[in-house]
């Protein structure tokens, strides 16, 4: 089953008003990885992670984008935090491209109208895994220490939520699609993921790490697991 993936970051000696800074610390490295230097939006939310956003921005990153500075990472950070407050999350959206398989199905799979119609005809049909790369939205947000009864405790200063762990796992594809181009492509996107993670350790001054899903089973174990499989 599919679970949501994070990964929370804790600075030493943290301050309130070190929070922009970390932020487009981290948000610079997602940067370098992704290729991707512009944030797609960002919101402000009070209080706790239920309440409406008091602040939020849509950019429009395509060519118009070219005539406007706005949606820079350290631009948009300024802007969303220009009143920082200690109970207020700051949530920036960036994006990367990660490999996602696409069942496709030929055109010659049409019913044969020489063929029993009782018979199982779908396991007659063969379909082949296409892997395209696909943009992915991750959320980058920075927790003020009294936001949400201070959970910046479990969830960081700093937390990214990378959405679904699909792309690292594949869980929609069965056994027999675990094949050699999706064991590239799901290591590919495990070694983009970790070059993140390793790359924030380097550069951001962290304190400490932890990846995790919201289920709580680790996911360097499933992705053992599944490589396993794939092998």
């Amino acid at each position: 089953m599919a679970d949501q993936l994070y990964l929370s970051l804790w600075f030493p000696n943290f301050r309130l008003e070190a929070l922009p800074e970390k932020l487009t610390s981290v948000m610079r490295q997602f940067a370098l990885i992704s290729g991707e230097k512009r944030v797609a939006a960002a919101s402000v939310y009070p209080i706790g992670f239920n309440e409406a956003p008091t602040y939020q921005r849509i950019y429009v990153n395509d060519d118009r984008s070219q005539d406007t500075e706005d949606s820079i990472i350290e631009n948009a950070v300024a802007e969303a935090i220009e009143q920082l407050h200690d109970d207020m999350a700051y949530e920036f959206e960036m994006r990367w491209k990660l490999w996602v398989p696409e069942n496709d199905t030929p055109p010659s799979a049409a019913p044969d109208p020489d063929i029993d119609q009782d018979d199982d005809y779908d396991s007659l049909i063969h379909l082949d895994t296409l892997w395209k790369l696909q943009p992915a939205t991750v959320r980058i947000l920075g927790l003020g220490p009294n936001f949400d009864d201070a959970s910046f405790e479990q969830n960081g200063h700093i937390r990214i939520d990378f959405g679904l762990d699909t792309p690292w796992l594949a869980e929609t594809l069965d056994e027999e699609e675990l094949d050699e181009d999706a064991t590239k492509h799901i290591q590919q996107n495990v070694e983009k993921l970790l070059a993140f993670t390793l790359s924030v350790e380097k550069h951001c001054g962290i304190s400490s790490r932890l990846l995790w899903t919201e289920s709580g089973e680790p996911l360097a174990q499933k992705l053992i697991e599944r490589l396993q499989r794939l092998n």
